[in-house]
């Protein structure tokens, strides 16, 4: 999260940089940070986007073994889960050195910190930037209808936005493609 935020928010004039004080990223130890949803603190828009798992903040789908070998758990069992440190999908960390480590993938890291289901739901909306480089055009409208028709799914684990009040999606035009089968 430091370098988000050292890529992103201090990149700002420091003028028109929102303070670090209105500023709330996990860390290794999540508890302030949890505890700060029910400390007063609105949370008026999370910001996110879509992996090729069709994840929000690495909440990507549970690994297939143990108690959910045979199936994925419940969307509610999913929307049980709190910020935590994970292990990122193999995918992800493919996507990630495709996106952001000129495909190196021995660069990216293999676990995460991302905020969960729980306190996605307390943010009075959440965002959703599909730029075209995260996902494919088949899984940005994949998650899109699964989302407005309420077809909720762990396995598709953007689709359990489809339990929150208030989702918008914001497509970059050259970005969506087409659905197109195409072999090189």
């Amino acid at each position: 999260m430091l370098v988000i935020h050292y890529l992103s928010f201090n990149k700002i004039d420091p003028r028109y940089r929102m303070p670090d004080a209105n500023m709330h990223f996990p860390k290794a130890d999540t508890s302030k940070y949890i505890n700060s949803w029910d400390s007063g603190i609105r949370c008026a828009v999370m910001q996110g986007g879509q992996g090729d798992t069709k994840h929000w903040a690495f909440n990507d789908p549970v690994k297939r073994e143990g108690i959910y070998k045979d199936a994925p758990p419940t969307p509610e069992e999913f929307g049980k889960l709190t910020t935590r440190v994970v292990d990122l999908h193999p995918i992800t960390c493919m996507q990630n050195a495709r996106t952001s480590a000129g495909g190196v993938v021995t660069g990216i890291p293999r676990q995460a910190l991302t905020v969960g289901p729980v306190q996605t739901w307390k943010a009075e909306k959440v965002s959703i930037w599909q730029a075209g480089a995260h996902d494919n055009p088949f899984g940005q409208r994949l998650t899109a209808l699964m989302i407005s028709k309420k077809i909720r799914d762990s396995s598709v684990p953007m689709s359990l936005l489809a339990d929150h009040p208030n989702v918008q999606f914001n497509y970059f035009v050259g970005g969506i493609g087409a659905c197109e089968t195409e072999m090189h």
